[in-house]
């Protein structure tokens, strides 16, 4: 049987189309008036659930541009351990500058996951001259290379940063920054324990699932936090978060997990996408998946039903107790 070119070309066009909505498992494709929308965000904190615990924090508020301290651009020469009152031991460069961890990256393989505006927020560590002072083991330093080839510095694999609005030695104003951002320890891990069952939490995978006694089986992180999904966001054709700027300060985005790295979540539209602020976020069914800042424990769900356009997030990436449309 003979086929047009023009026919053929039309089921090849509806074949590659149903392959992506597939791919993506869209509940409903959205209208096309939708589908263009994702506004860049504004520079920030990237997941700012208030103020950092600070020993000088008097220049809290001040623009990354204002209050970056020079040494920022260096590298970290000889680290050091200092005391700090509420978080004990925690990791300096040589100009008493705390450093830290962003629980979006990974260590096992070391991975950055702050680019762009981020990276200027939270400025990577140079891996140049880094070495070990006293109490810290020299083994535990590695280096890792960026996307734009250069070499950070990384603590028991985790890449490590500064940020901006410390401008003081001492000042450890990043601490739990969107409950993301956490000072390193000597050891690697998170000064202070990080909060929320800190960065050893029960040893969870990167996403799993729990049973809540009101939500049923939900997702949660590798800290177990409950795991969310905004109304407004969007899965089909790309995955689009529309919650950007301010709102990310109390939803941050969860970072990228490996497939391998998930236990009871659907495998299906399971990705990440870059984010137009240049963070990475992880989908589930292709949709944004974010954590909320006013949940402080594990098994917290403060963020069920907020704005009636936030819900946690079923095994299969459905909002769980959102209305029926």
């Amino acid at each position: 049987m003979k086929v047009s070119w023009r026919s053929a070309s039309l089921v090849a066009s509806a074949a590659a189309v149903l392959a992506l909505t597939t791919a993506c498992g869209q509940e409903a494709a959205p209208s096309a008036s939708s589908q263009n929308v994702g506004a860049t965000a504004a520079a920030g904190d990237y997941g700012n659930a208030g103020s950092g615990i600070g020993s000088g924090i008097g220049n809290a508020g001040a623009s990354p541009s204002e209050s970056a301290p020079e040494s920022a651009a260096k590298s970290a020469g000889k680290l050091a351990v200092v005391t700090n009152p509420e978080l004990g031991k925690v990791l300096t460069d040589n100009a008493g500058l705390t450093l830290y961890r962003f629980d979006t990256d990974t260590a096992e393989p070391p991975k950055s996951n702050c680019d762009g505006d981020c990276a200027t927020t939270w400025p990577p560590v140079p891996a140049d001259d880094a070495s070990a002072g006293e109490g810290i083991d020299k083994a535990l330093l590695g280096e890792v290379t960026r996307a734009d080839g250069s070499k950070q510095l990384t603590i028991a694999g985790w890449p490590a940063y500064r940020y901006a609005k410390d401008v003081n030695a001492g000042d450890v104003n990043g601490q739990g920054v969107g409950g993301k951002w956490y000072a390193l320890a000597p050891d690697g891990k998170k000064a202070g324990g990080g909060g929320g069952g800190g960065a050893e939490a029960a040893d969870l995978p990167g996403l799993s699932t729990r049973e809540d006694p009101n939500l049923g089986e939900i997702v949660v992180d590798k800290n177990g936090m409950t795991v969310y999904r905004f109304l407004k966001d969007t899965a089909w054709p790309d995955p689009i978060s529309r919650c950007t700027g301010a709102c990310l300060e109390k939803w941050p985005a969860v970072g990228p997990v490996g497939a391998n790295d998930t236990k009871g979540v659907q495998k299906k539209g399971l990705m990440s996408f870059t984010r137009p602020d240049g963070v990475k976020q992880q989908t589930i069914n292709c949709w944004p998946i974010y954590t909320f800042a006013q949940d402080k424990e594990p098994g917290d769900t403060n963020g069920q039903g907020v704005g009636g356009t936030w819900y946690a997030v079923a095994p299969d990436g459905k909002p769980v107790g959102a209305p029926k449309k």
